[in-house]
């Protein structure tokens, strides 16, 4: 049995704290000297279980010895910060804070600080993916963590299956490499996949042991309905305002969650214009300035009743992971969750105790996600976790990798290819992948050659790998990085350099805005005074219809368990006494009117509308799948003499609306879909140009932050990755940034796999159903059709017009009734908000001049 010294022993005992066994037997592990995986509920003690091993290890060590014992990776700065603030207690309360540092070095660490750990390392480093990358990029990376013992891997789930997670595993192969003595401690609350997790977080010695913790309580999980009526259609969820302010001040602290950033400034606008008892509400999320993140943070830490306290915070997935803010009584969550697994792990943000149960709210936006989140209920009562599948690593990220490790010193080629093979992501890496991507970090491959900027790397004749000049080991490292985001340029609130930095909107957004543009930031209503070196410079205003700022991204598409638990509930009649009044007679109409979609098949109902025809999928495999669909399809209906129109996909319903009735539907379905029509979209689509200027991005073959300047424009990174894959794939067609990025699209923007499982369901078992009208299950998607036409207030009344007639056509009556039109009203109000977010209908400015780079 594995026991605490004295003085560990001592502090529990002081803190009124009793050892648990799975930290004991972490601690075992790692006396044994394994790697290991521990899997424990949120307040189940995890970071200390991971800590603990250095603690006690470090707390023998003579006080001040310098050197890097633990790094400690997040996947967020964030939480980085949380951690390093955590460990000073108990660092204190025994005595250790002479013997041990704790210090963070993240983005976010001031130069001073950097330079000085340069020199006097601390004991515990607590950093992120990007951070470490840069630090095994430096020269003396090799003496800086020679005395390695220990790698704590954080939210280990969050990182496993993604480019990030790439990189971290090529960095922990590289430390391996350097300290072959240090082991890895992964940890995780939610691990759908635990045998791919531990052979994620062990080394080469194997996967990791798998330390299980007692299951905490269950979480206590309710729905919050809008307190008027349910909306057809929306995904903001502004009309569950009132009931969310309601439950913020019936509660000590609330964290409000939600899945973009858009709807965050918008939920936030919501309640403030409601919140007559002025209730301190903040807003947090990444395009906000650090400094606001932190002050947001520290009164979190306070507490709601301290001075300056708050009692609630409106955030994105900028909070929804580990940090331990043990004042929040309840996690609300506006819009469904999309996913059992991340349900759970904000849901975990609330009452942080293992023994205490969690308590969160979900907020539905529209009626489709009133069945989505009764069914993630059900998930988490049922255990069942989904999650992203690990796949194998992106030559993207090894080109970044191999580039990076050049700078810190010259290598041999099969020691690097060895080395790479020792991460998880790249353990089956063939050597022409490998000798590919080298090659093109060397000389840009045969396409790119003869052209001086693109040669990085050369081969001496004993070799070894250097780097061409200090000037692309500069480079390099400026570049750093796998999170590929829309150009940005900061928002200054006032003129000249004395304004205060509010955050960073996306530079498409800001080119669209005209002076005495009025729109909504930070929790602010502005007026846009213009540009100055590249910063947009605002003013308070107290304008209405202010625009609202889209970003790119963030949205995250329904899992493919959660879209499974939806189905067999909406099929069976018997689990519909979760749902609300309104939610079931819906059903009972489309059960009366049509068909209900099958748990293991594909509904299709076609009806004439308009003049048009429309073919309605209700296939359930998240927007992305859905959106490769729809493009599918509308190719396939124009062979066919169709005359396709348009498509609109959301998480739940695919719809491609016609000029000409299509003779065989259930051809449209068919398996060879995916076939030659799929490599023709994909060759001809602006979808593999995107994810080619992503790719091209991390593989280093575009900087992002050019030499001497302001990074790239989003014109300037388009026109030179478009050229570039012209050129490619005329000429070198097999080139490896060109197999990356059809693997890429294959698993995420196309999301083939899931697409393919919907076309085998359907092979056999396809229900087609011919109608005369709409019905009831086709509203939403139909009123989506009606919100891309939303551009100006004008417009409202078009909409509630299309609302009213939809639900009066459904039903096959000629008029609606009283209550149908609030619940039209409703929907209009949202997107009045939704239609803030777009572009305004008017012409745009004119692009600024672009310039070769």
């Amino acid at each position: 049995m594995c026991e605490l010294p004295p003085r560990f022993r001592d502090w529990f005992a002081a803190r009124g704290w009793v050892v648990r066994g799975h930290q004991l037997a972490v601690l075992a592990a790692a006396r044994a000297g394994e790697d290991v995986l521990l899997v424990a509920p949120t307040g189940g003690g995890k970071t200390l279980a991971g800590f603990l091993p250095s603690l006690i290890e470090l707390s023998d060590r003579v006080a001040g010895e310098a050197g890097v014992h633990t790094v400690y990776v997040s996947p967020l700065k964030a939480l980085a910060t949380d951690i390093a603030r955590n460990l000073e207690a108990p660092l204190g309360e025994m005595g250790l804070e002479g013997v041990i540092r704790v210090e963070t070095r993240t983005g976010d660490t001031p130069a001073g600080r950097r330079a000085r750990q340069a020199v006097s390392p601390p004991q515990i480093l607590l950093t992120t993916p990007e951070s470490l990358a840069l630090l095994l990029s430096r020269e003396d990376a090799g003496a800086f963590f020679a005395g390695l013992r220990r790698v704590v891997i954080d939210e280990a789930h969050a990182l496993a299956g993604t480019k990030r997670g790439d990189q971290l595993a090529l960095c922990l192969a590289r430390l391996a490499t350097i300290a072959p003595e240090a082991r890895r401690i992964g940890l995780s609350a939610t691990v759908p996949d635990r045998a791919r997790l531990a052979a994620y977080v062990g080394s080469g010695r194997g996967a990791a042991r798998v330390v299980v913790a007692p299951p905490g309580a269950p979480p206590r999980i309710g729905v919050l309905l809008p307190q008027a009526h349910i909306p057809w259609a929306g995904r903001m969820g502004l009309s569950g305002a009132s009931a969310v302010l309601e439950a913020i001040a019936g509660a000590g602290m609330t964290i409000v969650f939600v899945n973009t950033r858009a709807q965050a400034e918008l939920l936030f606008a919501a309640l403030w214009r409601i919140n007559e008892a002025t209730l301190p509400i903040a807003l947090h999320h990444g395009s906000l300035d650090i400094a606001q993140r932190r002050r947001v943070e520290a009164a979190m830490a306070r507490g709601p009743s301290a001075k300056g306290g708050l009692r609630a915070v409106i955030a994105t997935s900028s909070l929804d992971l580990g940090i331990d803010w043990g004042a929040v009584d309840q996690v609300i969550q506006v819009g469904a969750p999309k996913g059992v697994s991340r349900l759970l792990q904000r849901t975990g943000r609330a009452n942080h105790r293992m023994d205490e149960a969690s308590a969160a709210l979900l907020v539905p936006a529209n009626r489709f996600e009133v069945l989505e989140c009764h069914a993630a209920i059900a998930g988490v009562a049922a255990g069942e976790l989904d999650g992203d599948p690990i796949v194998p690593g992106g030559l993207d990220v090894l080109a970044q990798h191999l580039l990076l490790m050049a700078c810190a010193g010259p290598y041999q080629v099969e020691a690097m290819y060895e080395e790479v093979r020792g991460a998880q992501p790249y353990a089956g890496l063939s050597r022409r992948d490998f000798d590919d991507v080298l090659g093109f970090v060397e000389h840009g491959g045969y396409a790119l050659a003869q052209y001086e900027r693109y040669r990085k790397l050369f081969v001496d004749a004993g070799g070894l790998v250097h780097v061409r000049s200090q000037m692309v080991r500069r480079q390099a490292r400026m570049n750093v990085g796998t999170i590929v985001e829309a150009p940005v340029l900061k928002v200054r609130l006032g003129r000249g350099r004395g304004g205060v930095t509010l955050g960073e909107i996306e530079e498409g957004f800001a080119n669209m805005l005209r002076p005495g543009d009025a729109f909504m930031f930070a929790g602010r209503r502005l007026r846009f005074v213009g540009m100055h070196e590249a910063v947009v410079e605002a003013v308070e205003a107290s304008a209405d219809n202010p625009l609202v700022p889209a970003y790119a991204g963030g949205r995250h598409p329904l899992t493919s368990g959660l879209a499974a638990r939806v189905r067999r509930m909406l099929h069976d009649p018997s689990a519909w006494g979760v749902y609300p009044e309104a939610v079931r007679e819906w059903l009972e109409l489309q059960r009366a009117h049509s068909l209900l979609p099958e748990a293991d098949g594909l509904l299709v109902e076609v009806f004439p509308r308009h003049g048009q025809v429309f073919i309605v999928a209700y296939a359930f495999e998240g927007r992305h799948a859905h959106q490769t669909l729809g493009m599918l399809l509308t190719r396939r209906l124009d062979r066919a003499g169709a005359m396709p129109r348009g498509f609109v996909a959301t998480d739940y319903v695919v719809a491609v609306w016609c000029a000409a009735q299509p003779d065989d539907i259930e051809g449209l379905f068919s398996e060879d879909l995916l076939g030659d029509e799929l490599e023709e979209w994909m060759a001809e689509s602006s979808m593999l140009r995107r994810t080619f200027r992503n790719v091209a991005v991390v593989a280093g073959l575009i900087d992002r932050q050019p030499p001497g300047g302001e990074g790239r424009t989003r014109r300037q990174v388009t026109v030179s990755s478009d050229l570039i894959y012209d050129v490619l794939r005329r000429h070198q067609p097999d080139h490896v940034l060109l197999r990356a990025t059809r693997a890429e699209a294959a698993g995420g923007l196309t999301d083939i796999d899931r697409l393919a499982d919907l076309l085998r369901r359907a092979s056999g078992n396809l229900r087609v159903v011919r109608l005369e009208h709409v019905s009831p299950l086709a509203i939403p998607v139909m009123l989506d059709i009606g919100r891309e036409r939303v551009g100006s207030e004008a417009d409202e009344d078009v909409l509630l017009g299309e609302t009213e007639t939809l639900i009066a056509e459904a039903e096959g009556r000629i008029a609606p009734s009283e209550e149908e039109l609030v619940v039209a009203a409703s929907v209009a109000a949202d997107y009045r908000m939704l239609s803030r977010t777009r572009d305004p209908v008017r012409p745009r400015r004119r692009p600024r001049p672009f310039r070769p780079a």
